[in-house]
């Protein structure tokens, strides 16, 4: 169980400098004194929507002001995360992201960046981890991986996928790879878009994390066949994991952090810290992750920079595995 010197600890990982409780006090007293603006790279109604809103929401009641969500979707992830890194450094924009498959990997598809993953924002604490799933039409005959892997051998080039996030398309490369298959990756704009082309066949499958999709699973209508993390996850444990499913190699696994653009008062860090960690260690909060698929990681005691720097350098190894082209 994580204390209160713990989160305090985290937020000192994290680069801020330590300050007198009652210096604290007074400067955090005046933040936030107008709304904070936190953007969401996917669109309204996707599982990963519904994540940044309930933490917009309870950050909202935690600190006495106002937090409001802003849809940035598009390019991977970069609409959003450019927009965050040219805003004011003020504690007034927040980025809350799955880090690990957006801020990791930009620089391995994208031609040229217009900001640093790392040097540009300050990293101020882990929220979640959530693996991806691949699904297929619910009333279809694939009912296992086995299945899929024969009806995909079978078809060859002529057979797809659907895809829109970074470690789904990536587990799924890393899984035709494994299997030798041919299959086409197709990116959708949004993942609605791609379940209605698995329910009428234009795509053999889907990889999703299990928030967006968990409606169409509950009515049948899609059937989750992998989780892309090795084991099963306690989120959703009726799913096998990638090692018993015979998919060597294919271990990813989302998390997500919140990040403000560099230079942002180290109070205000301080107090971003503080709130997020506090709701990340509340039972509310792993009842809620759980029906996005996800599991809670609290951020104290990690330093966050680090792990971005480990991330994007594993990533340059899965992306040139998949042969991924630049943007």
């Amino acid at each position: 169980m994580f204390t209160r010197r713990d989160i305090l600890r985290s937020a000192a990982v994290a680069g801020l400098a330590p300050a007198a409780p009652h210096i604290l006090r007074a400067q955090d007293e005046k933040y936030p004194s107008r709304v904070i603006r936190a953007i969401c790279m996917f669109p309204p109604g996707t599982g990963a929507d519904i994540l940044v809103r309930w933490f917009a929401d309870r950050i909202s009641r935690i600190s006495g002001g106002s937090v409001i969500v802003e849809n940035r979707p598009g390019a991977f992830g970069n609409i959003a995360t450019e927009a965050v890194a040219r805003s004011k450094p003020d504690g007034y924009t927040i980025y809350i992201a799955p880090t690990s498959s957006v801020l990791a990997v930009a620089p391995h598809i994208f031609k040229q960046l217009n900001y640093d993953p790392v040097e540009s924002f300050d990293h101020i604490t882990t929220i979640s981890k959530v693996p991806f799933m691949f699904c297929v039409d619910g009333k279809g005959p694939l009912k296992t991986m086995a299945d899929l892997t024969a009806f995909l051998k079978e078809k060859g080039e002529a057979a797809n996928y659907g895809g829109s996030a970074n470690t789904g398309i990536v587990g799924a490369e890393i899984y035709k790879k494994a299997m030798g298959l041919k299959t086409v990756h197709i990116s959708y704009r949004t993942p609605q878009a791609g379940f209605t082309d698995v329910y009428g066949g234009q795509i053999a499958f889907y990889t999703t994390d299990y928030g967006t999709a968990a409606a169409p699973i509950k009515q049948g209508l899609l059937r989750p066949l992998v989780v892309t993390s090795a084991e099963r996850t306690k989120a959703n444990p009726e799913v096998p994991g990638a090692r018993e499913s015979g998919i060597p190699g294919l271990d990813l696994t989302a998390w997500w952090a919140v990040h403000t653009p560099k230079g942002t008062p180290e109070p205000v860090r301080r107090s971003l810290a503080s709130w997020f960690n506090q709701l990340v260690l509340e039972p509310e909060t792993a009842s809620f992750l759980a029906t996005v698929g996800a599991d809670p990681f609290p951020g104290a005691g990690l330093d966050v920079r680090a792990m971005l720097i480990k991330e994007t350098k594993d990533w340059e190894g899965y992306v040139a595995l998949t042969n991924m082209q630049k943007q």
